[in-house]
């Protein structure tokens, strides 16, 4: 069985629709491998970038500029597509992917549409993220099979260094969330009913809010799924959800376009 690195990846296709995908913070692209595979199938060129410091060690996560370089990461997934002749862009994200595709839309008119996957776009100070980051890097390590002596003052470390970076998190959320009305593309949200990482009631929020600014809103709910969504019980459904909205945007953006 191959092992995906979690690198980013690239799936071409003919004819000018993509989608970009936006992993999230504790993980790498395997978290949309999955579904990029499967828009790939269904006729669409797939790019997911890998966010700076992840995919390695933990620790390089909070050793880059956060909110900084995976904004930049965005905007060059945004330009690699168009670059390719891709112009009918849509691009979504997981978890902290969300935040990002989210404010994409806000500042790029340009792109068709997207959403997020069980994004804490209104309620990220609500977050188990600071209780999961030091459990996942223990695992990390342990695989590296250090010794616990070392991964108990590796985890120390990055104990001390991850308030700053989720405070950078939590102020980029705001900022996002102050900017809504600036979306005008239809958004798509999807959320877990069993969400062990952010409040389940996020993605109702965020549709009512989006709704407010007269917002076409494709919402999803998925009462017993967890947090990971692309990958969990609920991805078969999520996928479904996902090329159904697809079709739609663009056969809009279609008919616009004659």
């Amino acid at each position: 069985m191959k092992t995906y690195t979690g690198n980013s990846f690239f799936f071409p296709h003919s004819g000018r629709r993509g989608v970009i995908l936006i992993h999230a913070y504790t993980g790498n692209t395997n978290d949309v491998r999955m579904l990029g595979r499967q828009l790939n199938w269904q006729g669409y060129t797939v790019f997911a970038p890998l966010l700076s410091g992840h995919g390695g060690d933990p620790k390089n996560v909070l050793a880059c500029n956060g909110p900084t370089d995976w904004w930049d990461d965005t905007r060059m997934a945004i330009f690699r597509l168009r670059d390719a002749g891709i112009d009918q862009i849509a691009i979504f994200g997981l978890s902290l992917g969300g935040l990002l595709a989210t404010k994409a839309l806000e500042n790029d008119p340009q792109l068709l549409g997207g959403g997020v996957f069980a994004s804490p776009i209104t309620t990220w100070g609500q977050s188990n993220v600071p209780e999961y980051f030091p459990k996942l890097a223990a695992k990390y390590y342990r695989q590296q099979k250090l010794n616990p002596l070392i991964i108990r003052e590796k985890i120390d470390k990055l104990v001390v260094s991850l308030p700053h970076q989720l405070k950078q998190i939590k102020s980029m959320s705001y900022q996002i969330c102050d900017h809504l009305e600036q979306i005008h593309q239809p958004f798509f949200i999807a959320q877990g009913g069993a969400d062990e990482m952010i409040d389940p009631q996020s993605g109702l929020q965020l549709k009512a809010r989006l709704l407010a600014n007269g917002n076409p809103v494709d919402y999803h709910f998925y009462p017993t799924a967890t947090h990971l969504l692309t990958v969990n019980t609920a991805h078969r459904q999520l996928f479904a959800d996902v090329e159904q909205y697809l079709q739609n945007l663009f056969e809009v953006s279609s008919d616009d376009n004659k």
